[in-house]
């Protein structure tokens, strides 16, 4: 309502001054030049509200619920943010058992735990649509169904670890068997929520690319003396 008010008044004080010009010259040429710059105001102005606030349907089955978004633009904005910030890191690439660093997957997993609520807290977070769910219940469930339970698990027991032993090396820790589990099954979990944000922001294939990014990871590191592929847990030290 407010996009479809601001542009009734900019057509409006548009159609005033040339209905001004026309009156003072009486000029036909004016006229007809005016009406044209009109017309394809009007157009122009119609097709980028039809862009901006065009509404598309998307459908999820997510853990076993089904949730419809009436998508628009500012939603498919967060959709997109969030599955960029989710694809690049330990959420949703794997980290071979003979590689990456466990605090540092940790790490990722906080710094992903605070860009997805810091939106959620934020005054300028869109309301719940009329219809519909949110992209931010997806990021609820996100947080408080995955990260925040793995998060208060693993990060005590890892850091009792590091405080009792600060020279030996993670390898040494006796759950480090049991934590690259867990964290293989949390990736599993997120993963269809990072595919249905995907989708949400119309990306075209998000659980191919998914795919391919894990590939990736598994490729390089099968080749002798080549470092796995970077990802959060081994190269995102500039944003934390």
């Amino acid at each position: 309502m407010v996009v479809r008010g601001l542009f009734a008044g900019i057509v409006g004080g548009v159609v005033g001054i040339a209905a001004y010009s026309i009156s003072q010259t009486g000029g036909q040429r004016l006229s007809i030049v005016v009406g044209c710059l009109i017309g394809v105001a009007l157009v122009l102005g119609a097709e980028l509200y039809r862009k901006s606030a065009q509404l598309t349907d998307v459908r999820l089955v997510v853990m076993g619920s089904e949730m419809s978004f009436k998508t628009k633009t500012d939603m498919r904005q967060a959709a997109q943010q969030m599955f960029f910030q989710a694809a690049t890191r330990v959420a949703t690439r794997p980290l071979d058992d003979n590689a990456g660093n466990l605090r540092e997957a940790l790490t990722s997993l906080k710094t992903l735990f605070d860009l997805y609520r810091e939106p959620l807290e934020s005054d300028s977070a869109p309301l719940p649509p009329a219809r519909g769910n949110s992209v931010y219940e997806l990021a609820l469930d996100i947080l408080n169904v995955e990260l925040a339970p793995f998060l208060a698990a693993w990060h005590p027991r890892l850091k009792a670890f590091e405080d009792a032993h600060p020279d030996e090396d993670e390898a040494a820790w006796a759950d480090n068997g049991a934590f690259r589990a867990e964290l293989r099954a949390l990736q599993e979990r997120l993963r269809p929520y990072v595919v249905g944000l995907g989708e949400i922001a119309g990306i075209p294939d998000p659980e191919g690319h998914l795919s391919r990014s894990a590939r990736s990871v598994y490729q390089a590191s099968a080749i002798p003396g080549q470092r796995p592929a970077p990802d959060a847990s081994t190269a995102e030290h500039p944003d934390r």
